[in-house]
């Protein structure tokens, strides 16, 4: 049984509870109903309790800032252990589970492991500035088992897109809620299943609160990406050399679970699932979109990091 420590918990996003509860396999109904996400129990109430668990793993430990909300998580989410700082948990669990989405805040957390070569999957984005990007290039470089991405990178509605019915996509514009800094990584990580990578340019058009970003690939094509606070839809319109389509990304559980069984199935085998430079560069784009906004020019990929 691989042991799982889940760590953290920031304002807005409940993937402590929702993630510990898939892969534990289960989690109390009551309290889930009682959890400030309803739509957490929304989604997880729909699937057949056969749906979750993932087999040969558990979320034994975990720790957040606020000790009451971690017991709070541990009762709902079935976690038999709450931990008083994250270093605690190391010698008892196999590896562990960054679930909080404050990307200036997952370098500290996620030292003490990265150093101990204990497999980390760290919540999107990896990480918003370009200082704490350098130390996890080079942690990459050194093959440490470090994963990140949005659950984008597996949403179903992408997947089951007839890619012949469209032939080769030209022009994608998605739409998202919240900020840039914390979910533009969504609406891009699924941009980049659609379209690929080797992004140019980043101009965000916007501020804070609407953020309209404009995104030039090295080929021409072109794409626009919209991380408007109070969305209350997720979507892309894509266009293709043959035909047009729609796509309303709503199934959660999904693309959480696969998320997550791509993690445990990476501690087992040790093989990363995809190349961290799809993972630097959708980092980039992030980045570069905050340096847009703020300078209100368009910002060159390759100018990152230099």
């Amino acid at each position: 049984m691989i042991k799982i420590a889940m760590l953290g918990r920031s304002e807005g996003n409940g993937h402590p509870y929702s993630w510990s509860a898939i892969i534990n396999g289960g989690y109390n109904e009551e309290m889930m109903k009682k959890c400030p996400f309803p739509i957490i129990y929304e989604y997880l109430s729909k699937q057949p309790r056969e749906n979750l668990g993932i087999h040969g793993a558990k979320v034994t430990h975990i720790w957040a800032e606020d000790k009451e909300e971690a017991q709070r998580i541990a009762e709902t989410s079935l976690i038999e252990n709450v931990v008083d700082r994250p270093e605690n948990v190391i010698g008892k669990v196999d590896a562990v589970i960054i679930g909080e989405d404050v990307g200036s805040r997952h370098l500290s957390l996620a030292l003490p492991f990265i150093k101990r070569d204990i497999p980390i999957f760290i919540d999107k984005p990896l990480t918003d500035n370009e200082s704490d990007l350098k130390e996890f290039i080079r942690f990459f470089e050194e093959e440490k088992p470090i994963l990140s991405s949005s659950s984008y990178r597996y949403a179903k509605e992408i997947e089951e897109l007839d890619r012949k019915e469209l032939g080769n996509i030209l022009f994608v514009d998605g739409l998202i809620n919240k900020s840039w800094e914390k979910y533009g990584v969504h609406c891009i990580e699924g941009l980049c299943q659609l379209m690929g990578y080797g992004i140019e340019e980043v101009n965000n058009l916007g501020d804070e609160k609407n953020n309209i970003v404009y995104l030039r690939y090295k080929d021409g094509r072109q794409a626009i990406i919209n991380v408007i606070y109070p969305a209350r839809l997720s979507k892309y319109d894509i266009v293709g050399e043959n035909n047009s389509k729609s796509i309303i990304i709503s199934d959660s559980f999904y693309m959480f679970k696969k998320q997550l069984q791509i993690f445990i199935d990476f501690i087992k085998t040790g093989k990363r699932p995809y190349p961290f430079e799809e993972t630097i560069e959708i980092t980039k784009v992030i980045i570069a979109g905050i340096r847009s906004r703020e300078r209100k020019e368009p910002v060159k990929i390759k100018d990152i990091l230099k």
